[in-house]
């Protein structure tokens, strides 16, 4: 094995660039993995531009990924075994402050995260503590790298609560909203997907959309009933944000996915919120949800490898960079 690799890292802010890193020692604890696939994920432009204000310098992007075990620490405690395709849950909680010991770990105030805070997936080894690697069976490394990005779907999902028969309506269909289309299609919802782009709204039905649409109409007053039970928003945007609270149903709930930029801010009424008796809820990246994610995408009720639009080698990390930010397609993936 070299001694050293090439990544893609965040070296300045607005770009980043294919530098030359160790490979990763493997402390006790850890797990290497040989990293297979690796998604780009708009989390990942927010470190570009300097958005993330959590990310460090110098960071190895990549949080979605999985990979073959490469080699495990004779100290280290896992049900892993060498050769075994992982994936890999990012977040790395201190398992000591009071947000982990009342079983809200994602909310640990010194949270590590894999491809943020410390070295990520773009490359071709990482190393991991063995709490973070779970096994898969049965799907690609291309499908396992999206047990991340489902499994903070998985908590968004389980934040609006749907019930079966829910009218849902989903603002956006990147990777975050066709797969919230699918988790609420397969759970008895009817869902609405609100999407400027024909290709994504065309790729919403095959996620189970019951129903697409390139503006929004719930056709009256929302105090007598008009509107939808449940509103996730999957873009980020103050606009869309603002637009999702008036989309809901007196006693409905709106969930914002997305990720907005810091210092953004969204007007609301609070007589409205008062009057519609609204709940507004937010999500904050994955808790509990990796194992769940994971079996979903081996069940294999949906076709989760049609959400892979592009696959690039990590020498042609610029081609795919390009790809992602031209928003050309959906989920970018790179093979290390």
């Amino acid at each position: 094995m070299d001694n050293s690799m090439t990544v893609a890292s965040w070296e300045t802010v607005g770009s980043i660039s294919m530098v030359q890193k160790p490979v990763p020692e493997l402390a006790p604890g850890n797990v290497l993995i040989r990293v297979a696939a690796s998604g780009i994920c708009g989390t990942d432009l927010h470190i570009c531009k300097g958005e993330t204000p959590h990310a460090s310098n110098q960071v190895t992007i990549g949080h979605e990924f999985s990979g073959y075990v490469e080699a495990i620490h004779p100290e280290t405690v896992t049900e892993a075994k060498v050769g075994d395709l992982v994936a890999i849950d990012p977040n790395v909680p201190c398992n000591q402050c009071m947000f982990c010991r009342t079983n809200k770990y994602h909310l640990c105030p010194t949270l590590r995260c894999i491809g943020v805070t410390c070295n990520g997936g773009m490359a071709k080894y990482v190393a991991a503590p063995s709490s973070a690697v779970f096994v898969t069976q049965g799907i690609s490394p291309e499908v396992a790298s999206l047990a991340e990005p489902l499994s903070c779907v998985v908590h968004a999902v389980d934040t609006g609560a749907i019930k079966s028969g829910d009218r849902v309506l989903v603002i956006g269909a990147g990777p975050i909203g066709l797969m919230v289309t699918a988790l609420c299609a397969t759970g008895g919802a009817r869902v609405t997907v609100a999407e400027l782009n024909p290709m994504r709204r065309d790729k919403a039905t095959a996620f189970g959309a019951s129903a697409t649409t390139d503006k929004v109409d719930i056709g009256g007053d929302p105090v007598k009933g008009f509107g939808y039970d449940v509103v996730f928003e999957c873009v980020g945007l103050a606009a869309t944000m603002e637009a999702a609270l008036g989309y809901a149903k007196a006693g409905g709930t709106v969930v914002w996915v997305g990720v907005a930029k810091p210092g953004v801010t969204v007007p609301v009424s609070p007589f409205d919120v008062y009057r519609r008796e609204l709940t507004i809820k937010s999500t904050y990246t994955n808790p509990y949800g990796m194992a769940r994610a994971v079996r979903i995408l081996q069940d294999g009720k949906v076709d989760w490898a049609q959400l892979i639009s592009h696959t690039f080698a990590l020498d042609d990390f610029d081609s795919a960079w390009a790809v992602f930010t031209q928003n050309s397609g959906l989920k970018v993936c790179i093979k290390p």
